[in-house]
């Protein structure tokens, strides 16, 4: 552990970034508020809102009923994953033209490190970043830019004064405007860490920078605390990322799509969308988990365990013995979201196969593989599923899988 130099890090997050996407997109919703909504329905909640729309109070997660009350000009849009991804991918180009893109955080946020000869002019290279992005792209799509020691503290910079924001946080500054921010506000604090924190009597971020690195570690309750006190007082640390654990899709269902063949349909289209990018990623799978949420909010879930495998007919048949579970237990009713998940997770090249397999399973277990394979090349050489196994209709809001997540953006081959 060290103590980072002045704007080691770079951080830049885009303003309202799904919002300002349309906006960017379709000139005549510019100055217009504008809300993003997963499908086209009543019942469902803003992913995104513009500016013009926060400044009625409508914000991510408010019912489209509400946002309408609040803001009865709203515009509301359907979100196009793909869209987004694709612009995404421009900006990072912009970006890493000027500066290299150390770590893509999410869709609307990238970390840079700055060399030791480029941190002296890091607010000129922050400028510089701006300017490109409105001339290669549009004045649309503004971001702000926080400039840190390191990645937490240019984190929390860059959201200090948004939009269109530029901040600087030095070492010699520390705490200084932290100080000015709810607990909540700082990246790593949710709702858990708060509600540990309020029981141990910090309230605020002044008592929080008063602990020693051991107490922040028994309140996190191990080495993620000592890695948290270290980056907000400004340290860094090196750290591994993590391996590939698993691959899923969820899907909000509206309120026509809640009968238990529907729902079947749906979790049949995102198990495939699952399986088309476990084996883009060179991955089988030995585990197929089923979550089905009701509207009464009771949850069914089970697994289906068995021996590795990567094509869609083995999971299709998997998936449907747990669809039959489900019956048989009353788990589907009027169900509200569906959620397909591949788990123990495995590379190709490690599947251990059964030196006792029958030889004509083996063949057949081949031919599906292979099959699989050839639907994944006809899907990227037409960009659409022209081969699947099975009926295959539409899914809610005419789209299923490849949705953007925290800390997770489709690859163009999803969709």
């Amino acid at each position: 552990m060290r103590h980072a130099d002045d704007f080691a890090s770079l951080y830049i997050d885009f303003d309202s970034f799904f919002a300002r996407a349309e906006q960017h997109m379709r000139p005549n919703l510019r100055g217009r508020p504008v809300g993003v909504i997963p499908l086209r329905t009543p019942h469902t909640s803003l992913i995104a809102a513009s500016p013009e729309a926060k400044r009625f109070g409508v914000k991510t997660g408010t019912p489209v009923g509400e946002a309408l009350e609040r803001c009865p000009d709203i515009k509301f849009v359907i979100a196009r994953h793909d869209v987004y991804v694709r612009l995404h991918h421009e900006i990072i180009a912009v970006v890493d033209d000027v500066v290299p893109v150390h770590k893509i955080c999410s869709i609307d946020e990238v970390s840079c490190r700055l060399l030791a000869n480029e941190r002296a002019a890091a607010a000129q290279l922050a400028r510089t970043i701006k300017r490109e992005l409105a001339r290669r792209i549009g004045p649309t799509l503004t971001c702000s830019i926080g400039l840190a020691p390191n990645e937490l503290l240019a984190k929390i910079a860059a959201e200090m004064d948004k939009p269109d924001g530029l901040v600087a946080l030095r070492q010699a500054d520390l705490p200084g405007r932290l100080l000015d921010l709810e607990l909540t506000d700082i990246p790593g604090i949710g709702q858990a860490n708060a509600a540990r924190l309020q029981r141990c009597g910090i309230t605020n971020v002044r008592a929080l920078w008063a602990l020693s690195s051991p107490h922040v570690r028994a309140i996190w309750g191990g080495v993620a605390g000592d890695r948290f006190w270290a980056f907000l007082h400004g340290y860094q640390i090196e750290h591994q990322d993590t391996q590939r654990g698993m691959f899923g899709h969820s899907r909000v269902l509206g309120p026509d799509w809640r009968t238990p063949a529907k729902t079947y349909q749906c979790a049949r289209l995102l198990l495939v969308k699952a399986m088309r990018r476990m084996r883009r990623e060179q991955y089988a799978a030995t585990a197929l988990s089923l979550s089905l949420r009701r509207d009464t909010g009771s949850r069914w879930e089970a697994e289906f365990r068995g021996p590795a495998f990567r094509d869609d007919h083995t999971a299709l048949q998997r998936l449907g013995t747990l669809f039959t579970r489900a019956r048989q237990e009353r788990g589907i009713g009027q169900t509200k979201k569906v959620h397909v998940m591949l788990a123990g997770i495995v590379p190709i090249q490690n599947i251990q196969r059964d030196l006792l397999e029958d030889a004509n399973a083996r063949a057949e277990r081949e031919r599906w593989e292979r099959l699989s394979d050839m639907t994944d090349a006809l899907h990227h050489r037409y960009k659409a599923p022209v081969l699947t196994l099975g009926h295959h209709g539409t899914s809610p809001g005419d789209y299923a899988g490849a949705k953007i997540a925290f800390g997770r953006i489709p690859a163009l081959a999803d969709f």
